[in-house]
């Protein structure tokens, strides 16, 4: 008896010592600055949601002679919001042959996963939330995770164009992420990390798009494909499925896709800044001023694109991946370890 309550004793004793005050207000400040970060950072993609809404609308009427938005505010900049506050205030319905738990929650864990991907990404040397060792293949495990999502949305929709939609995201998302995963491993082994500090680091006296042009050349087009952006967009082609797997859903569920699908943009272009363009890096300017005006020529180049290249049909863009893209990422990973990592160019 004496024997457990000594056990007992000392178990509570442990506790308490787990316990004690220096640590429970670490963990609170870290909690609430995490809070704080997360508030931030969901302020900043709905800035990047407007801007870019309002700059894709304009590109896109220019390159096809259009005014585009003119009538609400300046120059029509806030069109979007009007246009999201009208699709916000509509009825929200779900198909009765959905599968209506597996439908909602779908966007649910998207935007949860863009959120907690924006969490990992550092935006400068002392704007962060978390400075992961494995940054970098945490982001690729959380972008694969989200055609499955989409998939999920389309099977359980109901609809057999949402159920195309999804075939067809699956589809794609094994043939274009071999690629970028062969690309990953080539930044990773130039620069000696999975963590997106020595990638910056890295770059110091080159970007890596001048290094190995042929991986950023690859990763650029297989992150296209992972946004699902033009000339990718094979899951909702309106030519073909009406809308894809968004064929069915009600406005205000139509409204948070678009908001997931510009977030998506905003995280692939930090990717690619921050992978092949030295992140922050740049003088005069505050650091992230320097990793925003790349941000931005990444997203405008991005929706350019749209505005100029047509769809691609599923074999060819298949084809494409497969016979293309693969084999260059094995060589632009050759080259990369031959030259680079043994000293010829680095």
């Amino acid at each position: 008896m004496l024997t457990n309550e000594l056990a007992y004793s000392k178990a509570v004793a442990y506790i308490m010592s787990l316990l004690s005050w220096d640590k429970l207000n670490f963990i609170y400040n870290f909690v609430l600055a995490n809070i704080v970060y997360g508030v931030i950072v969901i302020i900043g993609v709905m800035l990047f949601v407007v801007i870019f809404g309002w700059v894709e609308r304009k590109v896109m009427a220019k390159a096809q002679f259009r005014h585009g938005p003119t009538k609400v505010g300046p120059y029509g900049f806030f069109q979007n919001i009007a246009d999201a506050l009208k699709l916000l205030s509509k009825e929200n319905f779900i198909p009765e042959s959905a599968d209506k738990y597996l439908f909602v929650s779908s966007i649910v864990f998207i935007l949860a996963i863009l959120l907690f991907s924006m969490l990992i990404v550092p935006f400068s040397g002392g704007i962060y939330a978390v400075d992961l060792s494995v940054a970098l293949l945490a982001i690729f495990v959380l972008l694969s995770v989200l055609p499955i999502l989409i998939f999920v949305a389309g099977w359980s929709s109901g609809n057999k164009f949402g159920s195309i939609s999804a075939q067809r995201s699956i589809i794609m998302m094994v043939s274009y992420e071999m690629p970028m995963l062969m690309v990953i491993a080539a930044v990773a082994l130039a620069a000696h990390s999975f963590s997106f500090f020595s990638i910056v680091g890295a770059q110091s006296n080159m970007y890596f798009a001048v290094l190995m042009p042929i991986g950023f050349v690859v990763f650029f087009i297989a992150m296209l494909a992972e946004l699902e952006r033009p000339p990718f967009d094979i899951r909702e082609a309106d030519s073909e499925l009406i809308s894809g797997w968004l064929t069915d859903v009600g406005a205000p569920f139509y409204a948070s896709v678009l908001i997931v699908d510009y977030a998506r943009m905003l995280l692939g272009s930090l990717l690619i800044v921050l992978l092949f363009f030295g992140g922050w890096q740049g003088p005069f300017l505050p650091k992230v001023a320097w990793l925003l005006i790349k941000v931005f020529i990444v997203a405008i180049f991005i929706i350019v694109l749209r505005a100029t290249y047509v769809r691609m049909r599923l074999d060819r863009l298949l084809r494409f991946g497969w016979l293309w893209l693969l084999p260059l990422s094995i060589i632009n990973l050759i080259w990369v370890y031959f030259f680079m990592v043994w000293g010829v160019i680095l």
